[in-house]
């Protein structure tokens, strides 16, 4: 006859609270850098005729492709580009929320995670459970957000030389990126309004369906939290193979079949944890030797340190606001209608070509 266990009960209070609190603040600090953003532009608009308002540097955050692109001269050259460098810091904080705590920034902080968590919330009431879709369907539909991000890399990493790469930072392209991403949103097309749409139904049906399917910085995140050492544990003597983490886990991770939870869909949510009716049965542990717990409030105070850490040394070392001027922005606001980016591979080409020609010009006229 099996003996069975003795359980002792977890007591442990929840960690899904502070959460919310976490991720409503953020949402809202958000919220507040699109009205100061709004009051910004609607300076450029009047040229100069309203009220100047600053440009909120926290705008850089909602500019992905700029920031990656910051990030990858600042780890190849050191360099700190001038025209969005607070985008560069949101974007080392989060990646070093990843390696330290895994893929949390998606679950505590990324404004469109939040959206999509209380639009699954939603979902599930209507539905009264999670639906998944089949692993033949689930499975290929994840490997978008990989070849997105593959893209990606490939067209900054492999397609840009490093001239090439200084000289689209610099162009007046990227210096209004922020401004130009605004009207993408303030006049924004009946197609991409069909496909937000869209998006909004199935995050209803499916939960979290574009950070789940579509989002490459998801994909990335989750990449550089498989290096992190804080793990989610399953103690396999204790568990009562109760299921309640599998049903709590909005991934779909089956967390009662694993010792140690290595998943790139992980967000450190800590749901599964929360939900555990087992004293010590799962917990965020390092995997380093002495394996010692991570108290689920630690969780909480370091990914906000780790944000507020990096973020204001941005701050005090003068690499938080940029270096473009009210009076270059009323300039480029005039043209950037005009101003493109490369968008092919032959785009690409004909890009370092021609900063290379430049640069050999310039070299010539120096000598």
């Amino acid at each position: 006859m099996k003996e069975k266990k003795k359980i002792i009960r977890n007591t442990e209070k929840g960690i899904q609270k502070t959460r919310f609190i976490v991720q409503s603040v953020f949402a809202a600090l958000c919220v507040w850098i699109g009205i100061e953003f709004y009051l910004f532009n609607h300076y450029l608009e009047t040229n100069g005729g309203a009220a100047f308002y600053s440009r909120p540097p926290g705008v850089d955050g909602f500019l992905p492709i700029s920031s990656f692109m910051s990030f990858y001269l600042f780890i190849t050259t050191g360099e700190i580009h001038s025209a969005h460098p607070a985008g560069l810091f949101i974007f080392l904080s989060i990646v070093l929320m990843s390696l330290v705590f895994g893929k949390s920034f998606c679950s505590w902080f990324c404004p469109i995670g939040f959206i999509s968590e209380l639009v699954g919330d939603f979902g599930e009431k209507i539905f009264k459970r999670r639906l998944k879709l089949p692993k033949w369907l689930d499975y290929p539909l994840r490997s978008l957000k990989y070849i997105l991000l593959a893209f990606l890399v490939y067209s900054v990493v492999f397609l840009m030389s490093s001239l090439a790469l200084k000289a689209f930072l610099d162009s007046p392209y990227n210096q209004v990126s922020d401004v130009k991403m605004y009207y993408f949103f303030a006049h924004i097309s009946q197609t991409a309004l069909i496909v937000i749409g869209v998006l909004f139904v199935l995050s209803i049906f499916i939960r979290s369906f574009w950070c789940r399917f579509l989002c490459p910085y998801g994909a990335l995140l989750g990449i550089f939290s498989l290096l992190s050492p804080n793990k989610i544990q399953r103690n396999p003597k204790s568990c009562i193979d109760c299921g309640l983490c599998n049903k709590a886990c909005p991934s779909f991770i089956k967390v009662d079949s694993v010792k140690t939870v290595i998943s790139d869909e992980c967000s450190t949510c800590l749901n599964c944890v929360d939900v555990c009716p087992v004293k010590d049965s799962l917990e965020l542990k390092s995997i380093l030797p002495g394996r010692k717990k991570i108290n689920k409030k630690y969780v909480a105070i370091g990914v906000v340190s780790i944000f507020m850490l990096v973020t204001g040394f941005a701050i005090l070392t003068g690499n938080w606001q940029n270096k473009i001027t009210k009076e270059e922005y009323l300039l480029h606001y005039n043209y950037m209608n005009s101003y493109g980016h490369p968008t092919g591979v032959k785009e690409f080409k004909k890009l370092n070509q021609d900063v290379e020609l430049q640069n050999q010009q310039k070299n010539l006229d120096r000598k």
